[in-house]
C-alpha cells in the first residue's frame, strides 16, 4: 500500500516570479509574521491572549487562512506552506487586512506539529492537499498515520479537523485512515455534510477552478475523540 512510516514534504517550493508588491510582501511583512525557532508556546506568538490555536496544514495561496482570520479576530493563527509564491500572497493579505493574529511557517508543516505542546490546537484545516495520484507516489500524500498521530497528540477532545479534496483516490485514502484511527470520529449525519461546503468555509480558487472544470470536490469533518492513547509507532 505503500504506506509512509513517517512524513517529509515533497513538491515545488517556487513558482514564477514574485511581482513587486509580492516581493515586497516577503521582504517587509513575512518577518513579523514568521514563527519562532525552536519549541513553541501559543501563548507568547501574539500580541495578545488568544482564545484558541488553529492550524492550516498546506494553505496554498492563504485565502481561506485569512478569511478564517478576519473573522475569527481572538483566536490565533499558524500556517503551514512551503511554496514561497502562496506565502507572498498570505503576506500581501496579511498586510492589507492588519491580521495581527496571524503566524506563518514557510516550509514543512510536521515541524511545526513537533514543536507545539500537547492538546493545543481547537482546529486544524487540510485543504486540498496534493493527491500524488501515482502509486509510486502514494507514500508522499500527507494524510497518513504518522501525521494523524502527531494531530491526535496535539488536539484537544472535541477539537475539529477539516480536510477537502476533489480527487475520489484520494477522498477513499483519507476515509480509510481517519475511519480506522483511535483518535477521530466522522461527524457527518446525512450526505449533505460531505457533499456540501458549510457556510463557515470559504471557497478557494483552486476549488472554483475545480468546480468550472465540472469537478465535484468532498468536504469531511472529523472530532478529536476525548483522552486517547495513540501510539507513536
Amino acid at each position: 500500500m505503500n504506506e509512509p512510516t513517517d512524513y517529509r514534504f515533497y513538491g515545488r517550493r517556487r513558482g514564477r516570479p514574485l511581482n513587486p508588491g509580492r516581493r515586497r510582501a516577503l521582504e517587509t511583512v513575512l518577518p513579523a509574521l514568521r514563527l519562532p525557532d525552536g519549541p513553541l508556546d501559543p501563548a507568547s506568538l501574539f500580541d495578545f491572549d488568544i482564545e484558541d490555536l488553529w492550524l492550516e496544514i498546506g494553505f496554498g495561496a492563504g485565502e481561506h487562512l485569512a478569511w478564517q482570520a478576519v473573522r475569527h479576530p481572538r483566536i490565533g493563527f499558524i500556517g503551514a506552506e512551503p511554496y514561497m509564491n502562496g506565502v507572498a500572497s498570505l503576506a500581501a493579505r496579511a498586510d492589507a487586512d492588519g491580521l495581527g493574529n496571524l503566524r506563518v511557517h514557510c516550509d514543512d508543516a510536521t515541524d511545526v506539529l513537533d514543536r507545539l505542546p500537547e492538546n493545543t490546537l481547537g482546529k486544524v484545516f487540510i485543504l486540498f492537499p496534493d493527491p500524488w495520484p501515482k502509486t509510486r507516489h502514494r507514500h508522499r500524500r500527507i494524510v497518513a498515520d504518522p501525521v494523524l498521530d502527531r494531530l491526535a497528540r496535539l488536539m484537544r477532545g472535541g477539537a475539529e479537523l477539516r480536510l477537502a479534496t476533489d480527487h475520489t483516490g484520494y477522498l477513499d485514502w483519507m476515509l480509510e485512515r481517519l475511519t480506522a484511527h483511535p483518535a477521530f470520529v466522522w461527524m457527518a449525519a446525512c450526505a449533505d455534510d460531505w457533499r456540501q461546503r458549510p457556510a463557515d468555509w470559504p471557497e478557494t480558487r483552486y476549488e472554483a477552478k475545480a468546480r468550472a472544470a465540472g469537478v465535484k470536490s468532498t468536504y469531511l469533518r472529523f472530532a478529536r475523540r476525548g483522552a486517547i492513547a495513540v501510539s507513536s509507532a
